[in-house]
Order: C-alpha cells, then structure tokens, then sequence
C-alpha cells in the first residue's frame, strides 16, 4: 500500500465542474499525482478505494437525507475536509429551493413526489460538518485548487485572495463598466478569484466567487444596482450561484420581499 497522503474527492449535489477544473490541471495534475495517494474520485477512476483519507475535496451541497448521512461519514474518516466550489460553500444554484415552496417545487418537478426523498433545503458542507477549508467559486480556480492541494501537504495555511473583484479589475486595467456603461455588477462586493474576466468583456460581475471579506451590500444595491434594474430585478441578480451566502441572501430579500424558508438552515443536524 502506497504510503503518499491519501487524498478523496467526493461529490454530492452539484454540476462536476469543481472536480473536472481539477482533471484539467493536466500536467500539475500529474505532479500532484507523485505527491499523494488518490485514493477515491469517481470522476476520474472506478477504483474507489475506503478511507481513512488525508484530504478530502468536496463538491456539492447537502440536499438529501443520504447526504446527511455521508458527510457525516466522510468527516468522521477525513483528517483534512475542504469545500470546494459554490455549491459546497453556499448550497449553490439549487439552493434557489431554499427561498420558495419546496412542496410546490416537488410538485412541478416531479410526476410522483412521494417517491423523491429530499430536504427541502440545499445547504452547504459547513452546516453539517466541520470545515478545515472553503475554496470559493464557480467553477474554482485552478491555481487556488492547487494551492489549497499544496499547502495542507506542507502543513500550511493556504494563500488565497480575500480582496474584491474590483481590485485585480484596475490592476489589470479594466474600465469600469459601472461607472462607464451602467452595467450592474456585483464586482466591488464579490471576492476575487476569477480573473476578474466578465468585466473584461464587457460584462457586470455575477458574484461566482461569492461575498468578499468586507461587503457594504446595501450601498452596492442603492448606487449600483438598483439605478439600472427594478428592486425585483436586483434581488434575483443576488440569487444565483451563492445566493443562499448569508450577506446575499438577506439582501435579496430585502429587496425582493419573498419569505426565506422558515425552515432552519442546519436541517439535517449540525455537528460542528
């Protein structure tokens, strides 16, 4: 048995995309590879091996009673967990169920609802588990996957931005597309991680990365939002891939008067 750091990649309700950024390391990939012990990745291998793991990188959000279940588990056999990608952070896009109806949800999805067992939330790893690390973005960044990989290796804290989009947006000499075309864009409150891509082209900010480490949202909403959109208009652009992020959500409903699910956001149970 090989005697690297066993590393696990789980997924639980998401797209993949977080995992297939980590296929597409490619060369670092097979860098990686000489470095620890994949021992568990369904994306990348039928050869699934049980734990105790080193490291787990998990995608995807809790959405089940089974998803209970085997976060529980995975915790309990993981000396490192870290989450990875919007849905694991925040509940991710399916987490929209989160401000609605989930039967009437069920209703329309489903022929026979009866049949489906589901929570009628989708929250992320952290109101579960205990979480060592949160890797942000939708899809993550390379770089910052592989740095996050590399650091708990060496035993160290990873170093990973907590600056907002806005910053790397001027370094890299983007105009402002706020303040020259009135695009809405949630770049001065979004942590940055991206690239800063979309206003690059032209684009507002959509907020993959989630809310950075100091946010004024009612200021962004008021002055950058609101005067190009309907409030209803500015509470669905913060609800899409962390818009179950508490600062989000709590703007959005400000704006957009839905009753957020009564329900409680550990629902599953909470062990941290």
């Amino acid at each position: 048995m090989s005697k690297l750091p066993r590393l696990a990649v789980v997924k639980f309700a998401s797209c993949d995309g977080c995992q297939l950024t980590l296929l597409d390391c490619e060369d670092e990939l097979l860098a990686l590879g000489e470095a620890v012990h994949i021992a568990h990745f369904a994306e990348a291998s039928s050869q699934l091996e049980e734990g105790p793991y080193d490291i787990a990188l998990v995608e995807g959000s809790i959405t089940t009673p089974h998803d209970v279940e085997r976060i529980l588990l995975l915790r309990s056999i993981s000396r490192v967990l870290i989450t990875i990608g919007a849905c694991a952070t925040s509940g991710g896009i399916q987490a929209l169920k989160n401000f609605a109806d989930h039967q009437e949800f069920m209703k329309a999805v489903y022929a026979r609802p009866e049949f489906i067992q589901t929570l009628s939330t989708s929250t992320p790893i952290s109101q579960h588990v205990k979480v060592d690390f949160e890797l942000r973005g939708c899809p993550v960044d390379k770089v910052q996957l592989l740095e996050v990989i590399q650091a708990y290796l060496r035993g160290v804290r990873p170093k990973t931005s907590s600056e907002s989009v806005c910053q790397p947006c001027k370094r890299r000499g983007t105009v402002c597309v706020v303040v020259v075309q009135g695009i809405p864009c949630l770049g001065p409150i979004t942590q940055s991680g991206c690239g800063s891509i979309c206003p690059a082209f032209d684009r507002g900010c959509y907020g993959c990365f989630g809310p950075a480490a100091a946010t004024n949202m009612t200021s962004l909403s008021d002055n950058v939002l609101l005067p190009n959109m309907s409030p209803t208009e500015a509470g669905k652009w913060l609800r899409s891939f962390n818009g179950y992020s508490p600062v989000f959500a709590e703007e959005s409903v400000r704006l957009w008067p839905l009753t957020l699910s009564n329900k409680s956001h550990k629902e599953g149970g909470d062990t941290k």
